[in-house]
């Protein structure tokens, strides 16, 4: 469910904790430092975020066997991802260094697989597919698995990625999340999200209720504000970026209800190339077993979207 603005609203998401419960239109400029309770301050690290250390991995025999020999001899797992889509891939505060989970995610494979480094290169979205098995080893860039892409690539899943709402602290709107009509929510501008509580508003109506007003910026960090702020009753997003929002809010957000629409996310390798996509299931269930996936997930507030078991090529309805 990729955003078409997502890359515009990782200029401001490490001002959110900040932004306490000022208004985006009224406030003044508040550049970001950088910095995070950890003490970190590197212009190339993700904002709030200390990632986890895949320095603390090492190589697997059962999963090194896997392993392409042309692979092995590069030495390298080469990513393609579009960095535009926080917190799975997008760019630090430098605005060209790749960060985010599944940036991670390969440099944890790569170790795993015995090989000295995962490196992940920026691609356009549409490019990345086409581009697998001859500039890239890996598409690791949410790419939800569906039948069509399953019949151009190989995909294993590890992440089951939905829809989910965020209020603020202690709910002080009593936002339903089960009957959201007549309620005031803050949406991305161009996202799934939009057309979906569209369409729950015109039922609302349909059904003699309230309508939602449903209120589009461009900035996801904008919209978390005025619901901090009182202005809007909920946001609704993919339900990995309101975990990662959740995270760099500290405690003035926090998430209700259940996530919905969900659906798997996979690794994509080249459809030809069955042993690397059996070198990467193994490793991806490697680390689904032993708690890292979880901790390389937790880092950006995503956890609860791991998987505990890589299928490859699993069957999906649509």
């Amino acid at each position: 469910m990729r955003r078409l603005s997502s890359v515009l609203a990782l200029t401001a998401v490490a001002t959110l904790a900040l932004a306490g419960c000022s208004d985006p239109d009224t406030s003044g400029d508040q550049s970001a430092s950088g910095s995070d309770q950890s003490g970190t301050s590197d212009a190339t690290a993700a904002p709030g975020v200390t990632p986890f250390d895949t320095s603390t991995l090492s190589a697997v025999p059962e999963v090194e066997a896997l392993v392409p020999q042309a692979v092995k001899d590069r030495g390298v797992l080469r990513n393609g991802a579009s960095t535009d889509y926080a917190p799975g891939e997008f760019r630090a505060s430098d605005g060209q260094t790749p960060v985010g989970y599944d940036i991670d995610l390969v440099k944890a494979l790569a170790a795993v697989m015995g090989l000295e480094e995962g490196t992940t290169t920026h691609a356009e979205f549409p490019t990345i597919i086409p581009a697998l098995g001859t500039k890239f080893d890996v598409g690791a860039s949410s790419f939800t698995i569906t039948k069509e892409r399953l019949e151009q690539v190989n995909m294993v899943s590890y992440v089951e990625v939905g829809s989910s709402y965020a209020v603020a602290e202690g709910n002080p709107k009593d936002f339903d999340p089960t009957d959201p009509c007549g309620a005031i929510i803050g949406v991305q501008n161009g996202t799934f999200q939009q057309d979906y509580v569209q369409t729950l508003s015109e039922q609302c109506t349909s059904d003699g209720k309230d309508a939602i007003t449903v209120m589009p910026l461009d900035l996801q960090t904008d919209v978390s504000t005025k619901v901090i702020g009182g202005q809007y009753d909920a946001t609704f997003a993919d339900s990995t970026v309101i975990g990662y929002t959740i995270e760099l809010a500290k405690g003035q957000l926090e998430q209700v209800g259940d996530v919905i629409e969900s659906a798997p996310q996979g690794i994509a390798v080249a459809k030809d190339d069955t042993e690397l996509a059996d070198a990467v299931q193994a490793a991806l269930q490697y680390l689904m077993d032993n708690g890292q996936l979880k901790e390389i997930l937790g880092a950006y507030g995503a956890e609860d979207a791991a998987l505990s078991t890589a299928e490859l090529n699993p069957s999906v309805s649509e």
